[in-house]
C-alpha cells in the first residue's frame, strides 16, 4: 500500500474539507490572544469554497474580522479584476464578509513582475516587523495551500528557479508550468513555512496521481512543504483513495 502523506485526515468530500478548514481557523482565533492574525490564502476550488464558507452564516459571525489579516501565497500577473486573479475570486468568494479595509493584501500586478515580487515582500517585512524571519516568531499563524496535478504548491513549479530560493520571501515566476501560461508571483518555501500551523487542502480524483508519485519519492515541489508548526494535509476520499 501506498502511504499517505504525514499528519494526513481523509474527508469525504470537498466541502467536507472546506469545512474542517473553516473550522480549524474559528479554533485557531478562538485561541490566539494577538491582536493581529495573519492568513496565507490559496488559490483553488475548495480554498474558494472555504472562503465562501467563512463569509457566509455559518461561519461569519465566529471570527475577528477586525483582527484578521489576509495574504495571498501566490497570484497571477494579471489586473485584480481578471477571473483568473487570486485577488479577483477571493473577493468575490468572500462575499459581504466584514473584512476591514486594508487587510485584504493582494500581491501588486502593476509594474514589472520583479517590482511587484520586490514590493509584496516588502508589504510582508513591514506587516512582520522584521526584515529576517525569527523561528520563534511565524510570519502567518495559517498557511493555507494545495497542490497541482503536476506536484506543484503555490507558484513553485517543477524545474523552476523560485524552487530553489532559500533567501528572498517573494520570488517571481516568469513561466509558469500550467496554463494559464501568464507570470506568477509566488511566496518561496521559506516564507511559506514560517507558519504556526499549515493546511495543505488536496479534493478530487485528478491530485491522486500526484499524491502517489510524492508518496513514491519523486522530486515533485509539494513534497518539500513544511512549517515551522504543524503541518496538516486535507485529503477527501477521491484525492487519497490510491491504495
Amino acid at each position: 500500500m501506498i502511504p499517505l502523506p504525514n499528519n494526513a485526515e481523509i474527508f469525504p468530500d470537498g466541502e467536507s474539507v472546506a469545512r474542517a478548514a473553516a473550522d480549524r481557523l474559528v479554533t485557531l482565533c478562538a485561541e490566539s490572544k494577538q491582536e493581529r492574525i495573519a492568513i496565507c490564502l490559496s488559490g483553488g476550488s475548495t480554498p474558494k469554497r472555504l472562503y465562501a464558507l467563512l463569509g457566509g452564516p455559518d461561519y461569519v459571525g465566529a471570527l475577528p474580522w477586525d483582527r484578521l489579516h489576509w495574504f495571498f501565497g501566490d497570484d497571477r500577473f494579471v489586473p485584480w479584476t481578471d477571473e483568473a486573479s487570486n485577488m479577483h475570486m477571493a473577493r468575490a468568494a468572500f462575499g459581504d464578509a466584514p473584512i476591514p479595509e486594508g487587510h485584504l493584501h493582494g500581491i501588486p500586478t502593476d509594474g514589472t513582475l520583479d517590482s511587484a515580487a520586490s514590493a509584496y515582500a516588502e508589504t510582508l517585512k513591514g506587516f512582520y516587523g522584521a526584515d529576517e524571519l525569527d523561528p520563534a516568531r511565524p510570519l502567518f499563524d495559517l498557511v493555507l495551500l494545495g497542490i497541482g496535478e503536476d506536484g506543484h504548491t503555490a507558484s513553485l513549479f517543477p524545474g523552476k528557479p523560485a524552487l530553489a530560493e532559500r533567501q528572498a520571501w517573494v520570488a517571481p515566476v516568469p513561466e509558469a508550468g500550467l496554463a494559464p501560461f501568464v507570470p506568477r508571483v509566488t511566496l518561496t518555501f521559506p516564507a511559506l513555512a514560517s507558519s504556526r500551523q499549515l493546511l495543505v487542502l488536496v479534493t478530487g480524483a485528478g491530485k491522486r496521481d500526484p499524491l502517489v508519485r510524492i508518496a513514491k519519492g519523486e522530486d515533485l515541489p509539494a513534497r518539500y512543504i513544511s512549517s515551522i508548526g504543524n503541518l496538516t494535509w486535507l485529503l477527501d476520499r477521491a484525492a487519497a483513495d490510491f491504495g
